[in-house]
């Protein structure tokens, strides 16, 4: 585990009373706790005084009473004494009130258990201690296994010492992270090779901003080896809407993985069904009334977000990403970009063909010239400040274009771009690559239900509300019909964030997910089928048509 070296005023943080710090408790069911320990092989056939597991935040102690039980049945079985597994338990908890309540319950299970009253008590002392365990100091908590539920708290609602101290211990959590994050990291750090860590927890750092690091953490360190999303599941003691997953996740090179999801009525039977599939070679993807599962080769390899969807669908994306390059490729010179911004549309954008000077105006794509599925151009153009050469025209060498630019100062000096650089007043956010204009190129709404491409055959300029593609190999009408089809939706799916009524982002980061096939890897009848599904914007035939090319039987829902 990293170690942490407190300043001298954040020495006593563990010694804040309670009420300074908002503990963000939900307690986990019993069926729960067991499943993670299946699940991770913590079980009483293993001789586990010879083993350490840590609970970060031990509560109540949910976790602690079925790891005691097991523990005392591990001892029966190997013919141990409880007081050989004084190191097999470390537990911490901020709240004195847990920590007693914690001890009282797993001393009452040991006796339950037939232990003796004055080795039960001792055991328990040693495992159960106050403490917080971002900021425990000393280098001996490494761990065979990390088991919890770690506590949901934003980090700004943490007091300001604490954070800061918090901050230094775990690089992980950056900006608005919840203190969740860190227990990811610290405990992972803790692994002994080849130790696991099972969680539940909310899964948003899976994919939003704050999870980066952590997400970059593990894909670069560790096996991410499951993910069972619980969102709809009645998993802890309280009704609470932490949209939870259970993940699992060893200190090994990353490994098979496997996604699951569960409906409603995934409970204590399903959960040991779901178990005994998880560590079998059972049947792949697998689908019940309580939950499905698929088996993957791997975990998504990239940090900046991993995707969401059915496991079935989940699988096929994996198998994809393995075998496929990035829509986005040197070797091709494929490019994903966005339109221009301008700042100031109203003075920037117009229909007046004798507005200024006719070389200052560049005609513009704009999402509503793509809405049949064909450029249709309604006429709008960009007052265009930028040469050829990239640079800021001469004011003096196109009096029309000084007079309108000069009779808009107002609006155009106040712009933040305009204010950084004063004597560049009359600039747009972005500069205008004149190349692109005569490109072919691929656009795309920026918002849409169902994936948009529309050829653009050069003379345009996108609009920043279109996105567009660019490629030095690929046929673009055959390359429009691969991303016309639901295979090429299905990558944006997982990764975008939908909007109100279903609506997709089509934005560039989503649109590089996307992973295509070498262009001379397809063949002409392909070709012809995928460019002639996108002439006639057949989105069915054009899938049929990606099927072949990706090799794919189907594309599960």
């Amino acid at each position: 585990m990293a170690t942490l070296s407190l300043p001298d005023n954040l020495a006593d943080l563990s010694d804040l009373p309670a009420e300074a710090v908002e503990h963000g408790e939900v307690f986990t069911r019993r069926w729960v706790v067991d499943l993670i320990l299946d699940l991770i092989g913590y079980t009483a056939d293993k001789d586990l005084c010879g083993l350490k597991i840590v609970e970060p935040a031990c509560g109540g102690g949910a976790f602690l009473g079925a790891i005691a039980s097991r523990i005392s049945a591990s001892c029966h079985v190997h013919k141990r004494p409880i007081t050989d597994a004084l190191d097999a338990v470390r537990a911490f908890d901020l709240l004195e009130r847990n920590v007693r309540e914690s001890r009282a319950l797993v001393e009452k299970q040991l006796l339950d258990d037939g232990q003796r009253p004055e080795e039960a008590r001792k055991v328990t002392e040693a495992w159960i201690g106050q403490g917080d365990y971002l900021l425990q100091s000393e280098a001996d908590h490494r761990a065979d296994y990390v088991v919890g539920n770690p506590p949901y708290i934003r980090l700004e609602d943490v007091p300001d010492d604490r954070m800061a101290a918090y901050r230094s211990a775990c690089p992980t959590m950056g900006g608005r992270a919840d203190i969740y994050v860190g227990f990811y990291e610290v405990a992972l750090r803790s692994l002994n090779p080849g130790g696991k860590l099972g969680f539940i927890c909310a899964d948003r750092w899976m994919r939003n901003q704050y999870g980066r690091r952590l997400r970059q953490l593990v894909t670069s360190e560790f096996s991410m080896d499951l993910a069972l999303v619980m969102h709809d599941v009645d998993a802890f003691d309280e009704q609470v809407s932490a949209y939870p997953a259970i993940t699992l996740i060893s200190n090994r090179d990353q490994g098979e993985a496997v996604a699951a999801d569960t409906t409603r009525s995934f409970g204590a039977e399903a959960a040991q069904t779901f178990a005994a599939w998880y560590l079998s070679d059972g049947p792949t993807p697998i689908t019940t009334s309580a939950y499905q599962a698929a088996r993957m080769p791997h975990w998504f390899p990239e940090e900046d977000s991993w995707p969401a969807g059915s496991p079935a669908r989940l699988a096929v994306l994996e198998d994809l990403t393995e075998r496929f390059r990035l829509l986005e490729d040197k070797e091709t010179e494929t490019k994903v970009g966005i339109g221009i911004a301008s700042g100031a549309d109203k003075v920037f954008l117009t229909k007046d063909k004798d507005l200024v000077e006719e070389d200052r105006l560049l005609p513009m794509a704009m999402v509503r010239d793509t809405t049949s599925g064909r450029l249709d151009w309604n006429g709008t153009f960009l007052v265009n400040p930028w040469t050829a050469d990239g640079e800021l025209v001469d004011l003096t060498a196109y009096p029309l274009l000084k007079t309108y630019f000069e009779q808009h100062s107002a609006a155009l000096r106040k712009r933040y771009i305009a204010v950084k650089q004063p004597q560049r007043w009359y600039k747009t956010i972005d500069k205008v690559d004149h190349d692109l204009t005569r490109r072919q190129k691929l656009l795309f709404p920026d918002m849409k239900l169902r994936i948009h491409p529309v050829l653009d055959e050069g003379g345009l300029y996108p609009h920043h509300n279109l996105y567009f593609i660019v490629s030095a190999v690929w046929d673009m009408r055959v390359l429009g019909g691969l991303l016309l089809s639901k295979v090429a939706e299905a990558f944006v799916e997982a990764y975008a964030v939908k909007m109100r009524g279903g609506t997709l982002r089509f934005q560039a980061q989503y649109l590089r997910k996307i992973r295509v096939p070498d262009p001379a890897a397809i063949s002409e009848s392909d070709q012809a089928a995928l460019a002639d599904a996108f002439d006639k914007r057949d989105a069915e035939a054009a899938t049929a048509a990606a099927l072949r090319v990706y090799g794919l039987a189907e594309l599960p829902d």
